[in-house]
């Protein structure tokens, strides 16, 4: 067996490794961005209508990658170009938190923020209801395809289509 055929397995695995690590976004812990207060969000038809507030969060930390900022930038341009109304009632609201720093660290745990991520919360009778979306970053590359992916998701948790 020659040198090569040895370390290309190696290298293979190596090369896997970071690639996953690229397509995951950008984190700043080791721990999994599921907490133990995550919410199953379900369909369900008593909250059709009961829908108090969504939260669309774009977490990060003090210094951020391309990819992280085009998250944060294509969601706040998806969100005040077709929410409008929304966001001008309160019932949606948009930030940039920066999670690094203390003044946001219970927002970041309540959501169980690990690295730069894009988290949508809703409150309705039931309670509060998070999910990270990780499709997002997925979509960076396609501007429309982000805002109609984002804008539907939006449109469904305002309408109380927690699925």
């Amino acid at each position: 067996m020659t040198d090569l055929q040895r370390i290309f397995p190696v290298v293979m695995l190596v090369f896997l490794v970071i690639a996953c690590g690229f397509t995951a976004g950008c984190t700043s812990s080791s721990k999994s961005s599921v907490s133990p207060q995550s919410s199953t969000l379900l369909t369900d038809p008593v909250n059709s209508f009961s829908v108090e507030k969504v939260e669309v969060y774009h977490f990060h930390g003090n210094n951020q990658c391309t990819s992280c900022i085009a998250v944060g930038d294509l969601a706040e341009k998806t969100v005040t170009a077709n929410f409008k109304d929304e966001l001008a009632s309160g019932r949606l609201v948009f930030a940039h938190i920066n999670a690094e720093q203390p003044e946001n660290r219970a927002l970041a745990e309540k959501y169980g923020v690990t690295g730069s991520s894009l988290w949508i919360g809703v409150y309705d009778a039931n309670g509060f209801h998070k999910e990270q979306d990780i499709k997002v970053w997925y979509l960076i590359d396609d501007e429309d395809a982000y805002s109609m992916y984002l804008s539907g998701i939006i449109a469904g948790r305002l309408n109380g289509d927690l699925s």
